[in-house]
Parts: structure tokens; sequence; C-alpha cells
């Protein structure tokens, strides 16, 4: 699949608050570390590496939105997704674009959450 044929989304076309009834499913497929400095409140975490291994964790029939830091790792990610029949898009600008909006954030522990 071309990168002009991932389904994609920007942080703009979706709702601040994803943990609401009818909001997307976000698939973080960054790593660790990324994930313990900010990360949105509701998302699924799993890295890049993991995705085979943890398909049974991304349901299907519910709208799946993919993201990384900048949407390159996460495109891949939905791609694969994409060919195997979930509902999957990918977030093109990623957790820096969602960041830049100011757009909520959470993060392991007491530290402020940023993207890194």
């Amino acid at each position: 699949m071309s990168s002009d044929q991932i389904p994609a989304v920007s942080a703009d076309d979706l709702p601040i608050d994803l943990t609401t009834d009818g909001a997307p499913l976000l698939v973080d497929v960054r790593e660790s570390d990324e994930w313990s400095a900010g990360h949105i409140a509701g998302a699924l975490h799993i890295p890049m590496g993991d995705v085979v291994a943890r398909l049974d964790e991304v349901p299907r029939g519910k709208d799946i939105v993919v993201v990384c830091r900048s949407g390159r790792r996460s495109a891949a990610v939905t791609s694969y997704l994409a060919q195997g029949g979930w509902q999957v898009r990918n977030l093109t600008d990623g957790m820096v674009g969602w960041q830049a909006r100011g757009r909520p954030m959470v993060a392991e522990g007491a530290a402020v959450p940023t993207v890194l």
C-alpha cells in the first residue's frame, strides 16, 4: 500500500477527549520511553515491534487510529492493519502535532508530559 493510499487523519480531525464513547481507539506504537514521557489518555500502547504478536489486542469492528511521534512508524502499522481488514487510520502529524496543538497528554509519574 503506497503512502497516498494509507487512510489518514490529523490531530485537528480527532476529538480532544478520546476516552468517550464513540471515539476511536488510539494505538500508540512508540517505544516505552516515548510512551512514559507523554501519551494520550485512553490510548493502547503496543510498540511497533510487538504489533504482530499482540494483534489480538486490537479490536476489529472499532475505529482505530495509529499514532507514533511523527506519523512514519504509524503509517507502516496502519498499512499492515488495513491489509488485514481493520478499520484503521494513521495520525499523520503524530504526537508532535498533537502536542503542538495543545491537546491534553499524560505522563508516567509526576513528570510534565512531553513528546520525545
